[in-house]
């Protein structure tokens, strides 16, 4: 009798054990997904790519990816990028990008505003600027 009491205990401290690990792992399951969304693997390049032409978008300026380079053994993923547009949206364009759940390192950028043109004898006024970036994406996943 005494076993069988002793039995039925250890199967519900087991039973206990398992639900509680079950709970465990719901909770971490968000925490994962959360972190995952952090990171970017080799085959999620596009959609990494089109969240950052539709921070451009968002900010008013035109962009226009020129490369995207990554290392032999794919640890390293670098995007080359120009931004057309007004100082106010390109320094907006920066800060979204800044903000994005990627960890990015900016590996060079050139902000300069673009020369007046002349069309047929008249000084036209280009107010625009224009930003060359390299960005290194840091949380790359091979």
């Amino acid at each position: 009798m005494q076993q069988d009491t002793l039995s039925l205990e250890t199967e519900a401290r087991r039973r206990e054990d398992i639900l509680a690990l079950n709970r465990l792992l719901q909770k971490v399951a968000d925490d994962r997904a959360l972190l995952e969304k952090h990171f970017i693997k080799s085959s999620d390049i596009v959609p990494f790519l089109d969240m950052i032409e539709k921070l451009a978008l968002q900010a008013g300026v035109s962009a226009q990816i020129d490369s995207v380079n990554t290392k032999i053994d794919n640890t390293e993923l670098t995007v080359g990028l120009k931004a057309l547009g007004k100082f106010e949206a390109i320094y907006k364009f920066l800060t979204l990008l800044e903000n994005s759940p990627y960890e990015l390192d900016f590996n060079s950028m050139d902000i300069r505003k673009l020369a007046s043109s002349v069309v047929t004898g008249k000084t036209v006024d280009n107010s625009g600027w224009e930003a060359i970036f390299k960005i290194q994406l840091l949380s790359f996943v091979p």
